[in-house]
């Protein structure tokens, strides 16, 4: 789910066609004129949409300080909840450091605990703002471990940028090098003039003709099987393979529908249909949550650091693996 998405009690997506913002577009948000002219006029700064949707939250993550600011003077509560968040968490999950600025100039509290036991304020401090609020008296900063996943996160986001396109697959299996994967998957050598062809156009194809050949590479903390064309890496009678005695993380870029996230213990699949470099929900647990803030809108990154993978770059990915494979004949989808 991206991050500016909820779902309304009952089901319905929420919409602006209430309460005064009918028309409102994301771009909307960043237009001061136009909003003061609809505050003005009526629209409630309280409400966005349906279902307890808030526009304050909405101008944290889309809109301009300004905006922000003339929300933030015209609502009852600044830190009024939606979702189990407030603006101010909003605005610093989404990177914008000047709406976090002016929501806590208008009395917002950067040190409230939200979603994990996690307050605005000190999940911050793990970003690339920590200098953002000033720690209070009392308030404890990182502790040791979450300054050291701080760090990698960033290393492994920075490492990691640049893969900008869908439709590929991963598993990242920790623990064991690509030779252990390709015996584990019981997989052949590809046929390199087959594989150069495909790399050429894999559109061009069936998809049925080029799902069963991977890329396989040893990377820093086990490897990474990838199809830069496909789904097949997430299949899961592949991670019922790789897992065993380990753990793997799934993933396929959905061009349809976003990233779509599994994660599998010694051949058991444990999760599935997640939304890896999504924002965490209400039950989400304190790593789950430092986890979402770390890698967000990174889902390879989320599938590295899940399974404690440290690449260095983005060959495992979508560059040029350690061997291409071909798989077997059979039912990857059983497990």
């Amino acid at each position: 789910m991206d991050w500016w998405t909820r779902i309304a009690p009952g089901g319905g997506m929420v919409t602006a066609h209430e309460h005064g913002w009918s028309g409102m577009n994301w771009e909307g948000w960043q237009d001061y004129a136009d909003v003061r002219r609809r505050l003005d006029e009526g629209a409630d700064p309280e409400r966005w949409g349906r279902g307890g949707s808030r526009a304050l939250h909405r101008a944290a993550v889309f809109g301009s300080p300004e905006v922000v600011a003339e929300l933030a003077g015209r609502v009852a509560d600044v830190d009024a909840l939606e979702y189990g968040t407030t603006a101010l968490w909003e605005a610093i999950m989404s990177d914008r450091p000047e709406n976090a600025r002016a929501l806590a100039a208008a009395g917002a509290d950067p040190w409230r605990p939200l979603i994990g036991g996690w307050s605005p304020g000190r999940l911050s401090l793990a970003g690339p703002t920590p200098d953002l609020f000033p720690l209070p008296p009392g308030e404890t900063g990182l502790t040791d471990r979450e300054h050291a996943a701080a760090q990698e996160g960033n290393r492994l986001t920075e490492a990691l940028a640049g893969i900008d396109h869908d439709g590929f697959g991963l598993a990242c299996v920790a623990g064991i090098d690509a030779e252990e994967a390709v015996r584990r998957l019981e997989a052949t050598p590809a046929d390199e003039a087959e594989v150069a062809e495909i790399i050429d156009d894999p559109y061009a194809y069936d998809p049925d003709e080029t799902l069963r050949i991977l890329g396989v590479t040893t990377v820093p903390g086990g490897c990474v099987v990838a199809q830069p064309w496909g789904y097949a890496p997430s299949m899961p009678g592949i991670h019922t393979r790789l897992s065993r005695g380990t753990i793997s993380y799934g993933l396929y870029a959905n061009p349809k529908s976003g990233n779509q996230g599994s994660t599998t213990r010694d051949g058991v699949v444990e999760g599935w249909d997640l939304h890896p470099g999504g924002a965490p929900d209400e039950e989400s647990s304190s790593e789950e949550v430092l986890s979402s803030y770390l890698f967000r809108h990174n889902a390879v990154a989320y599938a590295c650091a899940w399974t404690g993978l440290r690449p260095t770059d983005t060959r495992a990915v979508v560059g040029m693996p350690d061997r291409w494979v071909e798989l077997p004949n059979r039912d990857h989808w059983a497990h």
